[in-house]
């Protein structure tokens, strides 16, 4: 396997990437509506129009319960807290933070996406399925290009975001207080999980459609586990802290080598030439 040539199908992936706005547009929008939107909403909007506490905990509905089975790390976090100060780290500390996993999941897919699928489109697939490089090479090569850029558009955003909220909060909080302990694991070690997953899933899909939205739209499905994971916060059900990140971060990471497998050993370059 040489490494060479899968950088080089990476390279030229993401060449032809940017030059796609309906590819990276979208991977720019979502990030900005969740580090600086939705954050000056959260947290500066309440303080901006001086809801009272009482009115903001009946807002917020019965938080008596949701706190007292929240985790003992994550009670921490919040003793000897009040008012709003709890309104914005249970917000932005705890239940923003599996929504977070939307930025390197619609990144991957959007990229990964667009591989196949776009080659096809700009009619320079039949060219590349012709080069010496071998089956996994190709493969690998669509991977990188998708898991890179998802990766560091996750950091990127990871930092933007502690800078709006710890800014924005500071005249509540009166300190640097995000981000908190959990959201260590889940950048570093769930987030590069979400995004193999999404561009393993992706690249699978974009060899067998047969336009980019196509290819786009199937992978769309892949936001509903995340989803699922915020309601399932949102209602207590269960609770994103450090070891559940790791664990998450550990199944994650054992499916992504599955997928990976499996699409190796799916890809076939004479079913893709024959398709053109």
């Amino acid at each position: 396997m040489n490494w060479n040539t899968i950088l080089t199908i990476a390279e030229k992936d993401l060449r032809e990437v940017r030059q796609n706005k309906m590819a990276w547009q979208p991977a720019l929008i979502v990030p900005i509506i969740f580090v600086v939107i939705l954050p000056l909403l959260m947290i500066g909007l309440p303080q901006f129009i001086s809801i009272p506490e009482e009115e903001l905990t009946q807002e917020m509905g019965d938080l008596d319960t949701m706190l007292a089975n929240l985790p003992p790390e994550m009670q921490a976090q919040i003793s000897g807290l009040e008012g709003l100060q709890i309104w914005i780290v249970v917000l932005a500390g705890f239940l923003f933070a599996p929504m977070f996993l939307i930025i390197p999941l619609m990144t991957a897919s959007v990229v990964g996406a667009e591989s196949f699928v776009g080659e096809r489109e700009r009619k320079t697939l039949e060219a590349l399925l012709y080069t010496p490089a071998s089956e996994k090479e190709l493969f690998l090569g669509k991977v990188l290009a998708s898991v890179v850029p998802a990766i560091l558009l996750t950091l990127l955003s990871f930092l933007a975001f502690t800078i709006v909220v710890n800014v924005t909060a500071f005249p509540v909080m009166g300190r640097l207080w995000f981000p908190l302990p959990t959201w260590y694991p889940l950048i570093f070690w769930v987030a590069p999980a979400v995004a193999t997953m999404a561009m393993a899933a992706s690249v699978l899909v974009s060899s067998r459609v047969s336009t980019f939205m196509e290819a786009y739209q199937t992978s769309g499905i892949l936001v509903l586990p995340v989803i699922i994971l915020v309601i399932g916060q949102v209602a207590g059900v269960v609770y994103l802290d450090v070891g559940f990140a790791l664990l998450l971060g550990t199944f994650l990471w054992i499916l992504d080598a599955v997928l990976i497998y499996i699409g190796v050993k799916q890809f076939r370059r004479a079913e893709l030439i024959a398709r053109l």
